[in-house]
């Protein structure tokens, strides 16, 4: 296939497998076969993909022309390419542990479930491969609309209040602000697609790029920066399945890889590090990363203990780009792989608890590791991970960043890091020393009956073990990382 073909087969694998899903409804093997059969496709034409990239191209098609000099169109960079793979990887995982957490739990509406996953996948390869400010927001669009039905799932009064509380905030900010702001870069600019070293240098003056990088910011609500995170916690009413979804394939994962395109691509680092206006990224950023793990620390209910820990993580990557060197986008860049492989493994135990006991609250876990082995000692490695510990993934992505923060002499930065890591520490190590080094206590011992379904331990083993590998062999990530750069 020649890379232009490569780059729809990418797109429209996951929509054939939302049209065929539905046919297969009554059969559902033969419906779990057809995701199945999709995600291992995906990732086989994303590798090809991969490998034109590593060689130094960059292939792109373009599609519908809208407008003079804005069409649908698609054009794989290095970020881009971190990104497919990271999503294409995690849709097989999830969808292996989504077979045995919707069977093991008899969850409703399943085929309904496996249509809309695929569709959010289309988009979020849609978002990775955009040329352009246009195709990322059409795909952007189409991200929220289709995960919202995933997020209303159980259809509770509860489901339905978080589902609009998510539409609305993630609506709101996009249309309100993102909308906006693309327009306003395509009238400065001239121009709306993605460049190396940006489009707006010496076309507006330090003032205007400072406003214009706050209405990008805060409209991107996918990333979840403060004040507009609310809808990351109210979502965790979805099965955990969608939990995984937002927080580690798809949705905050397409909030901050726009964050940080917009910020080398549109922007350019050099140019918004001499404006002299986009120095208050890093207090928000950092007060965001501190403030939620402050709250994530309150958090009994698990599930929200890791929304929380999500919101924080996320403004890693923002306060990252902030720091504005290469080296620091590198770590922002690594980060985001780094968060996808530790978080889905979190959420995966989470699933796998509640499914093989119905407990929900950490305080509910004393001695659950000792039914659980498998289950809890990915939750470790997961949360090794976010606190930022080698061997893990989550150590090199900190390193990055405190190493471009240190090199320009921004203390805040540095300070912001080092301190959260003290507090992602006291948030996630009492749950392992609960799980594995208390005795249980009565309610876990009454519902605790072993592991979850094979398939779901099976997929948080998976995960587990490529957050060891990925920290052990970063070569890919990292080359894809300093390519963005231009190191």
């Amino acid at each position: 296939m020649t890379p232009s073909e490569l780059i729809i087969a990418a797109l429209l694998i996951p929509v054939f497998a939302a049209i065929f899903i539905p046919l297969a409804s009554a059969a559902p093997n033969l419906r779990e076969g057809i995701t199945l059969s999709a995600t291992v496709l995906l990732l086989v034409t994303v590798l090809q993909l991969l490998q034109l990239v590593l060689n130094g191209e960059q292939p792109e098609w373009t599609g519908l022309e809208i407008a003079p000099g804005l069409a649908l169109a698609f054009k794989i960079e290095p970020l881009g390419m971190l990104f497919a793979l990271v999503a294409s990887s995690l849709w097989i995982v999830n969808s292996l542990y989504s077979i045995g957490y919707m069977r093991g739990n008899n969850e409703p509406r399943q085929t309904s479930f496996y249509i809309c996953f695929a569709i959010a996948i289309a988009s979020t390869i849609g978002i990775a491969f955009a040329k352009n400010l246009f195709t990322l927001f059409l795909f952007y669009e189409i991200l929220t609309l289709s995960t919202y039905p995933l997020v209303t799932h159980k259809a509770t009064e509860e489901a339905i209040n978080g589902g609009r509380v998510y539409l609305l905030l993630l609506l709101g900010t996009s249309m309100v602000l993102l909308l906006p702001a693309i327009i306003a870069t395509w009238v400065i600019g001239g121009t709306a697609d993605f460049t190396p070293g940006g489009i707006l240098a010496g076309k507006a003056d330090g003032l205007t790029l400072g406003v214009l990088l706050a209405v990008y910011i805060f409209g991107i609500g996918k990333a979840a920066v403060m004040p507009f995170h609310f809808w990351l916690p109210a979502a965790m009413v979805a099965p955990t399945p969608v939990s995984a979804l937002l927080h580690a394939v798809a949705v905050v994962k397409a909030g901050v890889f726009s964050v940080v395109k917009v910020v080398v691509y549109v922007f350019g680092i050099e140019t918004l590090s001499t404006s002299g206006h986009a120095g208050w990224l890093v207090y928000v950023a950092g007060a965001t990363v501190l403030i939620a793990s402050i709250v994530a620390l309150r958090q009994d209910n698990l599930k929200k203990r890791l929304a929380y820990s999500t919101v924080s993580q996320l403004s890693y990557v923002v306060l990252a780009a902030a720091i504005l060197t290469p080296i620091s986008v590198v770590g922002a860049t690594l980060h985001i792989a780094a968060h996808a492989v530790s978080k889905i493994t979190l959420f995966f135990a989470a699933g796998s608890i509640y499914t093989a006991s119905h407990l929900t609250e950490v305080s509910q876990l004393n001695g659950i590791g000792r039914r659980m082995p498998w289950t809890m000692g990915a939750f470790a490695v997961g949360a090794l991970s976010m606190i930022g510990l080698p061997p893990t993934a989550g150590f090199l992505g900190k390193w990055y960043m405190l190493s471009g923060a240190a090199s320009t002499g921004q203390w805040v930065a540095v300070g912001v890091i080092m301190a959260s890591t003290v507090l992602n520490a006291a948030y996630f190590l009492p749950v392992v020393y609960a799980a594995f080094w208390r005795p249980p206590d009565g309610e876990a011992a009454e519902h605790s009956h072993g592991e979850a379904p094979w398939p779901m331990v099976a997929a948080l083993t998976a995960t587990a073990v490529a957050t060891v590998v990925l920290f052990l062999m970063p070569g890919v990530p990292l080359t894809l990382a300093n390519m963005m750069v231009g190191r």
